[in-house]
């Protein structure tokens, strides 16, 4: 892999997280429409922004040969279902001023990862690892006892994205083809609401054009970063794109903090500080194996 590739990638990591990072600005627009029916339109033009995309690169047989395979139907019809409350809950907070609960989701979820990783896929943690999701648990049990009730929204992301993410691990299906199929499988639900509901601004015909514009953005919101993301994961090592993943919780949390000032108290800041913790030494043990594999692969 030549230094020009590498760079591409790190500019379209770069991209797809910082994209992520400021999603909730994109939100901000759409505090008029109720959260369902942005989830709604999110699932219906990133169907249609799909199709096309893999029309014109000529991978819509992945889909195909993927839709063939009832392991795959199933898999993706949970993973589905995940990505939806993902949406769901992330769109709600941002919507309702608890953008902070939203980032802290998001610096907690690569932790989740390694617990599950774990569990599921028997991989060993090092003493490291263990103590970064210690740390960052017990800044999570702070919170839970200094307010007497689970920060449920943060939970609800972490968790939610890393049992989607072990879903998707385990589906031999691009990124693409995978969330076009996911999104399909949501495609009816979405559209009986749009059907059923009556909304202020379900009927596009009655809507302003600057609303109209906003609603169908919503599909190129969702595949761009995608796209993006694609892109960097066949560039550079993967284990190189995993420490891009804190630029989106850390942009939104810059967002909740000085953008849309939502109070940052001192018990939210113990908690981040714990989180924080835990995720540097997280890194530290990272880079610590990778630069090891590195020199016993250069030997």
């Amino acid at each position: 892999m030549n230094d020009k590739s590498v760079k591409a990638g790190v500019i379209f990591a770069l991209a797809a997280y910082s994209m992520w990072g400021i999603a909730p600005m994109y939100f901000k627009l759409l505090t008029s429409v109720p959260t369902l029916e942005i989830v709604m339109h999110r699932i219906v033009w990133s169907v249609l922004v799909l199709c096309v995309l893999l029309v014109a690169r000529r991978k819509f047989s992945q889909v195909l040969k993927a839709i063939r395979d009832p392991k795959i139907i199933t898999t993706l019809s949970i993973s589905g279902l995940l990505l939806a409350v993902n949406w769901l809950i992330f769109i709600w907070a941002v919507n309702n001023d608890q953008l902070l609960d939203a980032s802290l989701g998001y610096f907690i979820n690569p932790l989740f990862n390694v617990l599950l990783a774990r569990l599921f896929l028997q991989e060993r943690l090092t003493r490291l690892q263990l103590l970064a999701v210690f740390v960052a648990l017990t800044g999570v049990a702070f919170l839970i006892f200094s307010y007497g009730q689970l920060p449920w929204i943060a939970l609800v992301l972490a968790t939610s994205f890393s049992i989607y993410g072990l879903l998707r691990k385990k589906v031999t299906v691009d990124s693409m083809p995978g969330l076009l199929i996911e999104s399909c499988i949501m495609l009816p639900f979405a559209l009986l609401y749009w059907l059923v509901m009556d909304t202020s601004s379900g009927n596009m015909l009655a809507n302003s054009i600057d609303l109209n514009i906003t609603l169908l953005l919503a599909g190129v919101v969702t595949t761009a970063p995608l796209l993006c993301f694609t892109a960097a994961a066949r560039r550079i090592r993967y284990t190189t794109l995993g420490f891009f993943q804190y630029i989106g919780p850390s942009l939104m949390f810059l967002l909740a903090v000085l953008h849309y000032q939502e109070p940052l108290d001192v018990t939210r800041v113990v908690t981040f500080v714990f989180v924080w913790a835990g995720l540097l030494i997280y890194v530290y043990d990272s880079l610590r194996i990778y630069r090891k594999s590195r020199q016993i692969y250069q030997k």
